[in-house]
């Protein structure tokens, strides 16, 4: 094309995507390639293998056709994803598959549009942290399983979670991604040598990025107090068959056993001390206080290690999920209500509904009643901010502890329903989570769970000591407690809400222009 004045040079002509069948098949592999990136499998460079994959599957293809590769990438990623659901029931796993599944489909369309930008692998990358936003957001609360940052806790990419959260590390993992997806577009379509030479170094230099961030944030043991903190994972029964009372007697005590062993070795010297103790998330399903045998059990355990226990309690009037403080010789003295309830299992949506055809309803027959604020439970020096189970998937409600004063966090969790049929795919998944937690607020995180896998975490993401499942362990771990906030702590969301606005106003641009792109 001429203008007035000069020439110039229409941009290349978008090279053809890949045949019906291979973009099928690079659907498929980029969603197990996806799923194959998170625990147990664990292969971290795949979270940036996937969104290339995707990319080359959808590239110049129509709108039905992009919907429909998206459905099968979805599947792909959140059925072998969430298997472990299937320990609940096989509906409760094909529902929450099939919903992440078909919201993913929806959202990939915007991916259309975004790739006929000039940049389009920062608008792709955009495009990845935004979905993730409305993924962690809808319907329901959102669900926060199968986002790419928490399949990173050994990776040394997982430091940029430091600079500014998960959805930072989300968005260098899929600008990796889209660049490699540009670089193996251009090379094997346009053709063009010095074309080639430059999408191949931006792919390398993307990905070079992404593999530092271990070295643009770097959290250092550094002087401060420290505090020795210790795990208890008492163990449950393995079969669902005993009644609901005796199983949770069973529980209770197992977790008192274990507490009252730690005391004798302690005072035998085997063990040194504990500053704090924690057990799991619903180490007591029956409220200590209308339950004076209840009481008596944790109170002996109490007063048996000598040292403040923040036990998981399912207290009453009204149903509640909380971390609960107990003091020797006081008992309990202060909770945290749990504020991220789990739809379908503390919360039951559509229950008249759901009770005409599923057995959900009668597994929590009456809704938990949510927590309002963060809490932190003061100990000396110790500052414990509680986050229980689910919750761990949620950035703001995780920092909000750290910004309400915690210096150290803890995860009290019960994995256990998830684990009968031998899968660790969700506790392994959620000690993932943890563990970046601790890496994005610079905070030691203890994770105490019923049957495992229960651990303790340095501030750098290392796993200090960990357990193993269905056995009683007793972790302790001496850890830095960390008053400094780390930048993503200050800039809070703000870098999420930054890229996906960003992405949004890239989208609509796409969307409405109308004039064809020229280099000049």
């Amino acid at each position: 094309a001429t203008e007035a004045g000069g020439a110039a040079l229409t941009a290349p002509a978008p090279t053809a995507g890949l045949p019906g069948w291979g973009s099928l098949l690079s659907a498929l592999l980029a969603g197990i390639a996806l799923a194959a990136a998170f625990p147990p499998v664990g292969i971290w460079p795949l979270a940036m293998v996937g969104p290339a994959l995707l990319i080359l599957a959808v590239w110049r293809k129509g709108g039905w056709a992009t919907a429909g590769l998206g459905l099968v990438s979805g599947a792909a990623f959140f059925v072998p994803l969430l298997s472990w659901v299937l320990n609940v029931a096989w509906y409760a796993w094909a529902a929450l598959a099939g919903t992440e599944t078909v919201l993913f489909a929806l959202l990939a369309l915007g991916l259309r549009p975004l790739l006929r930008l000039r940049a389009w692998p920062v608008a792709v990358a955009g495009w990845w942290v935004a979905q993730e936003a409305v993924r962690d957001r809808f319907p329901w609360g959102g669900f926060p399983w199968g986002r790419l940052a928490m399949s990173q806790a050994g990776a040394p990419t997982a430091g940029w979670a430091a600079i500014g959260g998960p959805p930072l590390l989300t968005f260098a993992l899929a600008l990796a991604g889209g660049c490699l997806a540009f670089a193996v577009i251009t090379v094997f379509g346009l053709g063009r040598p010095g074309l080639r030479r430059t999408a191949s170094a931006l792919a390398v230099a993307a990905v070079a990025a992404a593999l530092a961030g271990n070295l643009a944030w770097t959290t250092g043991p550094g002087p401060g107090p420290t505090a020795l903190v210790a795990t208890i994972q008492g163990n449950v029964p393995h079969s669902r068959s005993l009644p609901n009372l005796l199983r949770a007697t069973t529980v209770t005590a197992n977790h008192a056993a274990a507490t009252i062993e730690l005391a004798g070795q302690v005072r035998s010297g085997r063990r040194p001390a504990p500053d704090v103790v924690i057990w799991p998330e619903n180490s007591t399903d029956i409220d200590p206080s209308l339950s004076p045998a209840t009481y008596q059990t944790i109170a002996t355990a109490v007063a048996a290690i000598d040292r403040p226990v923040l036990v998981g309690a399912v207290l009453d009037d009204p149903v509640r999920n909380a971390g609960q403080l107990w003091l020797p010789g006081r008992g309990p003295v202060q909770i945290y209500v749990k504020r991220q309830l789990v739809p379908f299992g503390e919360v039951i949506p559509f229950r008249g509904l759901l009770d005409t055809f599923t057995s959900l309803p009668s597994l929590q027959p009456q809704n938990f009643t949510p927590g309002h604020r963060a809490v932190v439970f003061r100990i000396g020096k110790i500052r414990i901010g509680d986050v229980i189970c689910y919750e761990v998937g949620f950035d703001d409600l995780v920092r909000s502890e750290v910004l309400a004063g915690a210096n150290l966090l803890t995860v009290q969790t019960n994995d256990a329903d998830f684990e009968v049929d031998g899968q660790v795919g969700e506790t392994e998944q959620q000690l993932g989570m943890a563990r970046i937690d601790a890496i994005s607020t610079g905070r030691a995180v203890a994770v105490a769970s019923t049957t495992g896998i229960s651990a303790i975490i340095g501030p750098d993401g290392a796993v200090l000591v960990r357990s193993r499942t269905w056995r009683r362990a007793v972790l302790e771990a001496r850890v830095p407690l960390r008053s400094q906030l780390t930048p993503a702590d200050r800039v809070g969301s703000w870098p999420e809400l930054a890229i996906t606005g960003l992405t949004v106003l890239a989208l609509g641009w796409a969307l409405f222009r109308r004039k064809p792109v020229m280099i000049r």
